[in-house]
């Protein structure tokens, strides 16, 4: 979503822009090139071997004046940094065993060569966070790491409408307009958290037996894990798989709560999203976005090392209908002030900036 919209940004400044991607999941973009790559069976590390030799094949073909990337891999002049840094992730979440496989020694590889002091790729980041671990891991250089503001959709923010989105839509996924709504939202179930929120679900519906509490899942991947779980923990019948969504929105409306106890998250823009729809957030501390939710005070940030009664503790808070509305008028509140909305067109301005910078060194 990010990358579209910067790309949108340029087309509009007038810059010709051309795409190379593996595959394009939605309408093809006006005035835009793009360029699928051919198709390569094997595993993962030889298929994206393949895609950037390709991409270099291309260029040298059709030589254009920058190379951004929303990937990371070499030949980048400006990399946009929606990924966690890489060796963080292993360090925390896997074992020493996985760093003797090619997997590892290939996205490290790629990761070095986009952030290891010397290299000329500019970076554009989300957050702080991220930026000090890659300092920590790669001691890349300050100047190249360029922090973007957030970049919330102003279509997320609530309106005078909110009553009946809320309405509406509980009544189309027969929901009570009573019921006690948690809400998850992110592709990538286990990374985001989903098993942590099933488990804090099935805990809460406990603790309050004659309540009624949903929880909403948004995202697309496979259900089966989670839905077994659901089915193991007894609230199968109290989670709904909505798939990929393009209503937003209304979901964020529909929701009392915003669940989203992630094990690694470079940014979160889901987070923002609730917060300038009035919603509030449990959310754990790893997520770079995170910050905003403490600051606004519009929910529960949950510190590391995670522990699940933590996340319990929380939402037993959150059940507390006042408690929730005064984190949702302290987040929309906080959304009136804070610069949450302009990362593309600061993302153009630095591309634009920073190229120039390259091409008259050259």
């Amino acid at each position: 979503r990010d990358f579209l919209q910067v790309l949108t940004e340029l087309c509009q400044r007038g810059h010709t822009c051309r795409v190379y991607c593996v595959s394009w999941q939605s309408d093809w973009p006006k005035n835009v090139d793009v360029v699928l790559a051919p198709s390569v069976k094997g595993t993962r590390v030889r298929r994206n071997k393949h895609f950037s030799a390709w991409v270099h094949a291309e260029l040298t073909r059709e030589p254009v004046s920058g190379v951004i990337g929303f990937n990371k891999m070499p030949g980048l002049d400006i990399y946009f940094a929606g990924d966690p840094c890489f060796l963080a992730h292993v360090e925390e979440n896997r074992t020493a065993l996985y760093r003797l496989g090619s997997r590892f020694r290939h996205f490290a590889a790629w990761e070095s060569t986009v952030f290891a002091r010397g290299s000329s790729t500019e970076v554009l980041l989300l957050t702080t966070r991220e930026s000090e671990r890659f300092v920590h891991y790669y001691k890349t250089e300050i100047e190249r790491m360029h922090l973007l503001p957030p970049g919330v959709a102003r279509d997320r923010c609530r309106t005078e409408r909110a009553q009946t989105q809320r309405a509406r839509v509980r009544a189309e996924l027969k929901l009570s307009q009573h019921a006690l709504i948690l809400l998850f939202i992110g592709s990538g179930f286990a990374t985001k958290g989903l098993d942590r929120a099933i488990r804090g679900l099935a805990s809460l519906q406990r603790a309050h037996p004659h309540k009624d509490i949903r929880l909403l899942v948004a995202g697309q991947n496979r259900i089966g894990k989670m839905e077994a779980l659901a089915r193991r923990q007894g609230v199968r019948k109290r989670v709904q798989f909505l798939g990929g969504r393009d209503d937003i929105p209304d979901l964020l409306q529909a929701a009392d709560l915003l669940v989203h106890p992630a094990r690694s998250e470079a940014a979160g823009m889901v987070l923002l999203e609730a917060l300038v729809a009035g919603l509030p957030v449990v959310v754990t501390d790893v997520c770079g976005y995170a910050r905003y939710i403490e600051s606004a005070a519009a929910g529960k940030v949950l510190t590391t090392p995670y522990q699940q009664t933590d996340l319990v503790t929380a939402l037993e808070e959150l059940v507390d209908a006042r408690v929730r509305s005064a984190c949702s008028t302290r987040a929309l509140e906080y959304a009136r002030d804070a610069d949450l909305f302009s990362l593309h067109t600061r993302a153009a301005d630095l591309i634009e900036k920073l190229l120039a910078q390259k091409n008259k060194c050259e």
